[in-house]
């Protein structure tokens, strides 16, 4: 049997709508896999879900990125999968991407790691796709680590980014949930030009900065003039806990994915500490729902096998 850890990850990053991410050091997810006698792919146990995740592969995004790499492989071995979710469902930190990498990681290592880290990917997404998304601004930082600039999605071209030294991040989660796609109905299909062109300024300025270590820049570069006016209403106290977070010294501040949970950019993990629990009792005065709130530095390790 092997085990592989997953993180979950920040995408968008504010200004890179579907094409930003980084992975952060923790939260993720474990998949642990297992040989079996038949070939193909099971699911024998999912726990930390409340039984909301479905056990048919093919309908699961670790059971589907599974069966993609077999697939792939052109191998009649089978595996047996148990999930074990660290990351909330519906949360904007890349919980189904994280499942779905964790368990192409852990197949691999089981069957000898035949994969590159290009095919691995692939397959991630494929799994993604059983959940209704192709693009890999999760999948890719939480197998790959660190900051990623996805140049095309169709097919993957993943730009790897540097991560400036000491980066840290926090993320409150409220205790609701975003489906992604009703999120991204919000958006429509047209997007005014001066908004874009203010857009594609800040996501090269964004990638500049971290090239060239300036925390300046790339506090500037953190603005979301397309998705985030149009989805912080589905969060509660958005814009109270986004102030609360650049007053207590947060770089920037947006949406995570399409949301509920919130990140904030931070110059180092005391920092990051400061801006969490600023955060925190902000939204606790905005809303009586409940929060989780988690502190890391931005993750430069992504998936790995950890037994």
């Amino acid at each position: 049997m092997i085990a592989a850890y997953a993180p979950g990850s920040v995408s968008n990053v504010a200004c890179g709508f579907d094409v930003l991410g980084f992975a952060l050091d923790q939260p993720g997810d474990v998949v642990e896999a297992a040989p079996q006698d038949g070939p193909g792919v099971t699911i024998a146990r999912i726990e930390g879900d409340a039984g909301r995740l479905p056990l048919d592969p093919a309908r699961n995004t670790a059971g589907a990125a599974a069966m993609a790499l077999l697939t792939r492989l052109e191998t009649t071995r089978g595996v047996s999968l148990t999930i074990h979710k660290g990351l909330p469902l519906a949360s904007g930190i890349g919980s189904s991407g994280a499942s779905a990498v964790a368990a192409v990681v852990a197949v691999n290592e089981l069957l000898g790691r035949p994969a590159t880290l290009e095919i691995l990917l692939e397959c991630a997404m494929a799994g993604e796709q059983a959940g209704g998304a192709w693009h890999p601004d999760n999948v890719a930082p939480s197998l790959y680590g660190g900051f990623i600039l996805a140049r095309s999605a169709n097919p993957p071209d993943i730009v790897r980014l540097p991560v400036p030294e000491g980066l840290a991040c926090a993320v409150l989660h409220p205790h609701v949930e975003v489906q992604t796609g009703a999120a991204r109905a919000l958006l429509g299909d047209q997007v005014l030009l001066r908004d874009a062109v203010r857009q594609w300024g800040n996501v090269g300025a964004l990638v500049a900065s971290l090239f060239n270590g300036d925390q300046a820049l790339l506090s500037r570069s953190l603005e979301d003039v397309i998705a985030e006016p149009k989805r912080a209403g589905l969060v509660p106290g958005f814009y109270p806990v986004k102030a609360a977070a650049l007053a207590a010294g947060a770089l920037g501040c947006s949406l995570s994915g399409s949301g509920p949970s919130v990140f904030a950019l931070a110059t180092s993990l005391e920092v990051a500490h400061r801006v969490g629990e600023a955060m925190q009792r902000a939204f606790n005065a905005e809303s009586a729902v409940g929060a989780d709130l988690w502190v890391s530095l931005v993750g430069r390790q992504g998936a790995r096998v950890i037994s």
